[in-house]
């Protein structure tokens, strides 16, 4: 099994056969085609609100926009030190925001202390315009270390940003697999909880390469068209990314997939969390684990072919294992059972 990423998988079929029925005939170009104009609907039902809907084709481009619509360049940017936004998007924050400054603050399990977060932003600009002047705050949802916040650590959050007047971003790479373990609506864990923009994750969950910039009001959404052409992100065929986020919305299919995601990923917690030796180093609360396991244990896995990376440092015995839409079920039960015996 390849455990190493959600991003390692293929496609639903749903998804397939949508952009096979885009590619047939001719389109309006960029944007002006019939399926990305059924979105704006789709998106609003979803969300049980009205929306500005921007599809995308990949999540830093997503986080970047946003960002660079909310935050002026000589503004800061709130985030947990673990943020992909800080770790693994090459500064394409600050490149897009021409020069915002990311902010990094601790808080366990990946997920932002709100005294903290309250102290930063108060104390930000003890030296008026000499300083980064606090412009927004990004939440991932879930956090990088497999969790998912609740709707009222969200709220403290928001709470605390609204406060201090600075607009709220939320990076929902994996949202749906935390909607899914919260029992919520995509609304509860969004505008309902106080956040302006959404980074809407489709292709960890089943699409082949989709995303959506999703805002909830304010005047940022207006700057995204000119910013999304200017950073080279304005698909000439926009259909084919709409397409995508069609299907992945029709008939629940994002529910159905993320559910499958994250039952694999609590049997899978549940049987390699059983073995004598092994330890769970965060709660599972989407479709993400991290785990110690014996070295011998670790070792016969991979002799067996199967792929699991190492976390962190490298040098121990801690792997993050990550399940997925399409996550054999029957596949799983047997890499467990061999797990198991090779503790024995």
């Amino acid at each position: 099994m390849n455990l190493a990423s959600d991003n390692v998988t293929g496609a639903s079929e749903e998804i397939i056969e949508a952009v096979a029925r885009a590619a047939r005939g001719s389109a309006a170009a960029y944007g002006g085609d019939e399926v990305t104009a059924r979105l704006d609907k789709l998106f609003a039902d979803l969300f049980e609100t009205d929306v500005t809907v921007f599809p995308l084709a990949t999540g830093t481009a997503a986080n970047s926009l946003a960002l660079a619509a909310m935050t002026p360049p000589y503004g800061a940017i709130y985030c947990h030190e673990a943020a992909h936004i800080a770790n693994d998007e090459c500064n394409a924050p600050e490149f897009y925001t021409g020069g915002a400054k990311l902010v990094p603050l601790r808080g366990a399990n990946s997920k932002l202390d709100a005294g903290a977060l309250n102290a930063a932003i108060a104390g930000a600009t003890p030296h008026g315009e000499h300083n980064a002047q606090p412009a927004a705050l990004s939440l991932s949802q879930a956090t990088e270390l497999g969790g998912s916040y609740s709707l009222e650590e969200i709220a403290a959050l928001t709470g605390i940003a609204r406060r201090h007047g600075i607009g709220v971003h939320m990076d929902g790479a994996r949202i749906a697999n935390s909607v899914v373990h919260l029992g919520c609506s995509f609304a509860d864990v969004t505008w309902r909880a106080g956040v302006d923009a959404l980074s809407f994750g489709a292709t960890k969950n089943g699409a082949l390469g989709a995303e959506a910039l999703v805002f909830f009001g304010g005047d940022a959404a207006a700057r995204i068209p000119f910013l999304r052409k200017r950073g080279g992100h304005l698909l000439s065929k926009m259909r084919f990314i709409s397409a995508q986020l069609e299907a992945y919305l029709t008939d629940d299919l994002w529910r159905r997939n993320a559910v499958h995601a994250n039952a694999m990923a609590q049997e899978l917690a549940a049987g390699l969390g059983a073995i004598p030796g092994a330890r769970l180093l965060h709660p599972v609360e989407a479709n993400e684990l991290f785990i110690e396991l014996p070295a011998a244990v670790l070792a016969g896995i991979r002799g067996a072919g199967h792929i699991m990376p190492p976390w962190g440092d490298g040098e121990g015995n801690a792997v993050r294992l990550v399940t997925a839409f399409d996550t054999n079920a029957a596949e799983l039960e047997t890499f467990i059972a061999a797990a198991i015996a090779l503790a024995r």
